[in-house]
C-alpha cells in the first residue's frame, strides 16, 4: 500500500467483502463493462462536444498511453484543476487506467493550496487550464516547479503548441498520434484495489484541505450505492455545475454514478442561471446537484419563467441545510420536483432522504446513512454518547469512510478515535424517524460571553424574513464578551432591512435576547469556498476591515 495511506484493519476489510461492498478490483473495472455495454449513448456533453460511451473508452486510453510514454506509473500522483468539461473524463480515466492518482484541486485554489497538495503528495505533475477566469495557471505551475523537485511536468488544457519545450505538455496534443505504448500495455499494468483510486480534499473552512485517500475498493462503492436512492432512471441526464473535483459532482452519485447507470451527465463551467436553465431546457436536464446559495440565486431570478424546466425530477442539495422557503419556492416552480436533502463528506459518510420517507421527514431531516453498515454515533463534548433526540457531534466509521487522512500522522490522532472512528466536527441530532437533522458544526458557534450561540438557528430564523435572500451570521471582536454576532445579509431586488427592523422580527420567535444579533452588514452577495459553501472565515475577515469592526 502507498505510504502515508492508514489502512483499514484486516477484519473489517474482509467483512466489507463478504458483504460484497468491496469488489476487490481497480475502480476502472467497473467502467469497462459500462463502456462496452453502452458503446453508442452518449455519455458526456459539455460546451464542445459530445461524446459516446465508445469515444470516452477509446480517447482516455489514448491518454493513458501516452501518459505511459512520458513515464508515469500506479501509484504517480497528478494535481488536477481542470474546469467542467469532458477534457476532465478524459484524464480522469485515462488515470484510472494506469493506476496514477489524481489529486483533486478546485478551480479556485491557487498557489498556496497547490504547492502544500504537491509537497504532502509529492506529485510528479499538474494538469491545468492555461489561462481562466483572469489568472494564468501555466505561470504558477511555473512558480511550483521551481519551488518543488517532485514537479517535473504540467499537463495543459488550452494550451500552445509550442510549450512543450520547458515541460508544458498540451492535453490536446495528447489525444492526436500514435503513442510508444501499444495499448496492450493497459492489460498488464497492475492495481492494487486496496490503493487510493483518487485523493479528495477535505472540506475544512481553516488551514489548507488535508488529502483524503479513497481506494478502489470504496470509491466504486460509493457511486454504486449513492445510484440506487436517487432514481437514475434509463435516459436520464444529469447537469454538473458544481466543480466536478468536489466529491458531490463526481461520485454522490455524480459523474462516476451516471455513467455506471449508463445515463448522461451534461458538464457546465457557468452557473449563471441562464446558462443554466438553457443547459436544462437543450438536454432535458433531469437531475441537478446544488448548493443551497446557487438554489436560491437560480429560483429568484426572473429568467427561470422564460425556459422549460419541466424535465427536472430531482435537485440534490447538500453542503448546508436547504431552509423550508426555499424548498418550497423550489418546488412550487417545479410541481413534479423531489428535492433530495443529502448530508455527506468527502471523507465518506453519505446520507440521503429516501422519495418515500413521509413529507415531514423530508422537509426536516438531511436523511440517513445509504450503507447498512455505517456506524453513527452522536457524541458530547467529554466523547460519550448523548440520549436519543440530543445533538451531538457525528462520530462515523464504515466501508467508505477513511481511516486517516494521507501522511498526516499528527492530525489523525486527533480526528480519529482510536477504535477508527472519525470525529466529524458536524453536530446532528436523531430526528424519530430515525434520520438525522443537522443542528451545525461545533466551531459554528459564537461564544457571546460564554453563552454559545448557533449560527444556523438564528440563520434559519432571518431567512424567514421577507426581505432577505441569503444570510450568514458570523462572529465579531469585542473586548468585553470576547464575540458579538452579526447578521450577513444579501436581499431580495429592491427591499431595505435595518438592525432594529430585523431585531423586531427575531423578538417575535421568543428566542434568548443574547441570540439576537447586534450588528448587521447588508452585502451584495456572500463569499464561498471553493466547496460551494458559505465561507465565513473569509466573511469575517471582510467584516473586521469594514467600519464598525
Amino acid at each position: 500500500m502507498l505510504e502515508g495511506v492508514t489502512p483499514f484493519p484486516a477484519t473489517d476489510a474482509q467483512r466489507f467483502v463478504e458483504k460484497g461492498y468491496w469488489e476487490e478490483r481497480p475502480l476502472i473495472d467497473g467502467f469497462r463493462e459500462v463502456f462496452s455495454r453502452n458503446a453508442e449513448r452518449v455519455a458526456l456533453v459539455d460546451d464542445h462536444e459530445q461524446v459516446t460511451y465508445r469515444e470516452l473508452d477509446e480517447r482516455s486510453s489514448l491518454l493513458a498511453r501516452h501518459l505511459l510514454d512520458l513515464g508515469f506509473q500506479p501509484l504517480d500522483r497528478i494535481v488536477v484543476q481542470l474546469p467542467n468539461t469532458v477534457m476532465f473524463a478524459y484524464l480522469y480515466f485515462a488515470m484510472q487506467k494506469i493506476g496514477a492518482i489524481p489529486i483533486l484541486a478546485l478551480p479556485v485554489h491557487r498557489r498556496r493550496e497547490v504547492s502544500q497538495f504537491v509537497e504532502i503528495a509529492g506529485a510528479r505533475a499538474c494538469a491545468v487550464p492555461a489561462f481562466a477566469r483572469g489568472f494564468d495557471f501555466r505561470q504558477m505551475v511555473r512558480e511550483l516547479m521551481g519551488a518543488h523537485e517532485s514537479l517535473e511536468l504540467c499537463l495543459v488544457q488550452g494550451a500552445d503548441p509550442d510549450e512543450g519545450a520547458d515541460g508544458f505538455i498540451s492535453l490536446e496534443s495528447l489525444l492526436v498520434g500514435e503513442p510508444r505504448t501499444p495499448e496492450s500495455a493497459l492489460d498488464e499494468v497492475v492495481i492494487d484495489p486496496y490503493d487510493p483510486a483518487v485523493f479528495l480534499l477535505s472540506g475544512g473552512t481553516t488551514g489548507i484541505p488535508k488529502l483524503i485517500p479513497r481506494s478502489h475498493n470504496d470509491y466504486l462503492y460509493n457511486s454504486k450505492l449513492a445510484g440506487s436512492v436517487t432514481d437514475i432512471r434509463d435516459g436520464d441526464v444529469l447537469l454538473l455545475v458544481l466543480p466536478i473535483e468536489h466529491n458531490l459532482p463526481l461520485a454522490c452519485p455524480g459523474m462516476q454514478g451516471f455513467l455506471l447507470k449508463g445515463a448522461t451527465a451534461v458538464l457546465s463551467t457557468s452557473t449563471r442561471p441562464e446558462d443554466v436553465f438553457r443547459l436544462v431546457e437543450t438536454h432535458r436536464a433531469t437531475h441537478i446537484h446544488v448548493v443551497p446559495a446557487l438554489l436560491i440565486r437560480w429560483i429568484n431570478d426572473p429568467a427561470v419563467a422564460a425556459y422549460d424546466l419541466s424535465s427536472i425530477r430531482v435537485i440534490q442539495s447538500g453542503g448546508q441545510r436547504l431552509q423550508p422557503e426555499t424548498r418550497h419556492k423550489a418546488e412550487s416552480l417545479l410541481p413534479n420536483l423531489f428535492i433530495q436533502e443529502n448530508f455527506g463528506m468527502a471523507e465518506g459518510l453519505i446520507m440521503f432522504v429516501r422519495s418515500d420517507d413521509p413529507e415531514v421527514v423530508r422537509r426536516e431531516t438531511c436523511g440517513r446513512p445509504i450503507c447498512p453498515d455505517d456506524e453513527v454515533l452522536l457524541v458530547d463534548e467529554d466523547g460519550a454518547v448523548v440520549p436519543e433526540g440530543e445533538v451531538g457531534e457525528l462520530l462515523v466509521r464504515g466501508p467508505c469512510t477513511l481511516r486517516g487522512y494521507f501522511r498526516a500522522p499528527e492530525y489523525n490522532q486527533r480526528a480519529f478515535t482510536p477504535d477508527g472512528f472519525y470525529r466529524s466536527g458536524d453536530l446532528l441530532r436523531l430526528h424519530p424517524s430515525g434520520n438525522y437533522v443537522v443542528e451545525g458544526r461545533r466551531k459554528d458557534l459564537i461564544n457571546r460571553g460564554g453563552e454559545k450561540i448557533s449560527a444556523e438557528e438564528v440563520e434559519n430564523l432571518i431567512l424567514a424574513h421577507p426581505s432577505v435572500l441569503n444570510v450568514a451570521c458570523v462572529p465579531w471582536p469585542d473586548e468585553l464578551l470576547g464575540e458579538r454576532m452579526c447578521a450577513c445579509a444579501v436581499l431580495k431586488p429592491g427591499a431595505r432591512l435595518s438592525l432594529e427592523e430585523l431585531v423586531s422580527f427575531l423578538t417575535d420567535f421568543e428566542i434568548a435576547k443574547f441570540k439576537l444579533p447586534e450588528r448587521l452588514e447588508i452585502m451584495a452577495s456572500l463569499p464561498l469556498s471553493g466547496f460551494g459553501k458559505v465561507s465565513k472565515k473569509d466573511l469575517a475577515a471582510s467584516l473586521a476591515r469594514r467600519p464598525g469592526g
